[in-house]
């Protein structure tokens, strides 16, 4: 991977670097309140998300914090309205946090959360929300909501269930505990826990490994395991024939292909 960052953006509360070899890390920069959501950072995620979804150049998105904390959830010295002062943000049945999660779910690029400390209420579900997690052995994960008197938001109960069970989605939900990071492994929450000082460079080297890949198929596959939470056994085995079709139409399937028979590893082209 490359030191040096082939393009560079900043936002107020998010910096934004991708490599020469596409990988985006999209960090959350409010370090002094743990990266908690304000209006503006609300706004600026969403934006970031899709700018990377929508560049050719960007195979694969790590999202992380600035500092001691992945993304406390919401801030609640500067709270993000829920109901919105205007007639349109009153009427928007997602409203800002909904938007977040659609971000991260219509985004067909692997994304992959470097979880560098806590990770709390919409930052869980941030978390919960990318196709990877990779976590710091000191970082913790917690719902939260129920501590505040809240039912959950930001696709919380939606991922949960789906990653660990009904049952201990239950046990967690309702409580509001912590979960450290052994146990995130041990449920299937992290993919892998690492060294608090190397997360954010475990995150971006595994992201490097998926960016050789190829893109369509990358795509393609995300796309499956999203329909697969909703479809039938026929309507999956459907669209799962007709990805694989779209696959073969494509020159990174014959590159693969020739580099199988010439003993070399194929170079991915995303055509």
């Amino acid at each position: 991977m490359s030191d040096a960052p082939e393009s560079d953006r900043s936002f107020r509360h998010l910096h934004v670097a991708t490599t020469a070899e596409g990988v985006c890390t999209i960090t959350l920069d409010r370090p002094e309140k743990l990266n908690a959501v304000n209006p503006r950072l609300a706004d600026e995620l969403p934006e970031a998300l899709q700018q990377a979804a929508h560049d050719d150049a960007v195979r694969v998105v790590v999202i992380t914090g600035a500092g001691r904390g992945f993304c406390a959830g919401l801030d609640l010295a500067e709270p993000v309205s829920l109901t919105g002062g205007s007639r349109a943000g009153r009427l928007d049945p997602l409203y800002w946090v909904g938007k977040w999660v659609l971000a991260l779910a219509s985004c067909e690029k692997p994304v992959i959360a470097a979880v560098n400390g806590s990770a709390a209420g919409a930052g869980f579900g941030l978390a919960l929300a990318c196709d990877l997690r990779i976590v710091a052995a000191g970082a913790r994960m917690t719902a939260g909501y129920v501590r505040r008197g809240l039912s959950p938001d930001a696709g919380v109960t939606w991922f949960l269930p789906r990653l660990i069970g009904h049952g201990r989605a239950a046990e967690v939900l309702l409580t509001g505990r912590d979960i450290e990071s052994a146990e995130a492994m041990s449920i299937g929450l992290a993919s892998r826990v690492v060294p608090d000082a190397d997360v954010v460079s475990a995150a971006q080297a595994l992201a490097t490994q998926l960016a050789a890949g190829p893109p369509v198929a990358l795509a393609l596959t995300k796309r499956l395991l999203f329909e697969s939470a909703s479809a039938g056994l026929e309507a999956q085995l459907r669209s799962e024939l007709s990805h694989i079709k779209t696959c073969f139409g494509t020159a990174d399937v014959r590159e693969a292909m020739a580099a199988f028979m010439e003993k070399r590893a194929p170079v991915f082209r995303g055509v």
